[in-house]
Formats: C-alpha cells, sequence, structure tokens
C-alpha cells in the first residue's frame, strides 16, 4: 500500500492524521481510493476538469508528477505520495 503523507493545512479533513495508506497501482487509483474514506479532501486537490489542481503538488517518491504521467503516475507498493498545497503571498 502507498502512504499518502497529508499536510498540517488537510490533517483536520482526515481526522487529525499525518499520513494515510491508500491502495492502486497508480497515483489516480491511489488518490481515489484515498477520497473513498475523506470526500471532503477531494475538491482540493483535484480540478473541475479531473486534474491535479494547480495550487496543489503532488510528489511520488519525492518527484514532482508533473514532469512524471500525473495521475498515471505508476506506484509501487511502498510508494510514498506527499500533498504540498502551494503558498503564496508575501509583501508587494
Amino acid at each position: 500500500m502507498a502512504t499518502l503523507r497529508i499536510p498540517p493545512v488537510l490533517r483536520p479533513s482526515v481526522g487529525g492524521a499525518k499520513s494515510v495508506t491508500a491502495q492502486g497501482t497508480t497515483l489516480g487509483a491511489a488518490l481515489d481510493d484515498f477520497f473513498r474514506r475523506y470526500s471532503a479532501v477531494r475538491e482540493q486537490i483535484i480540478a473541475a476538469d479531473g486534474s491535479i489542481s494547480n495550487f496543489v503538488n503532488v510528489f511520488v517518491d519525492d518527484q514532482d508528477v508533473r514532469y512524471l504521467q500525473g495521475l498515471a503516475t505508476p506506484l509501487a507498493p511502498d510508494a510514498t505520495i506527499t500533498l504540498l498545497p502551494a503558498m503564496a503571498g508575501g509583501e508587494s
């Protein structure tokens, strides 16, 4: 099973967990498994068109999935998926 690392901003939606497990042979399948249990998180990760939101960075084993195969990225059984909401702001 893959391990999903949950950032602090999303932890309230997953019962405070720092990480959860998910099953799937691709990133998309593992996220679908995750969303079945934590449906409130889906809209924060997935855009209306079904792609990964521009406001979230997703890594599989420390590699940005934008440079891999996106949601079709294959997962090893012990893969680590990291969800990182993009940060913005600062002084102008």
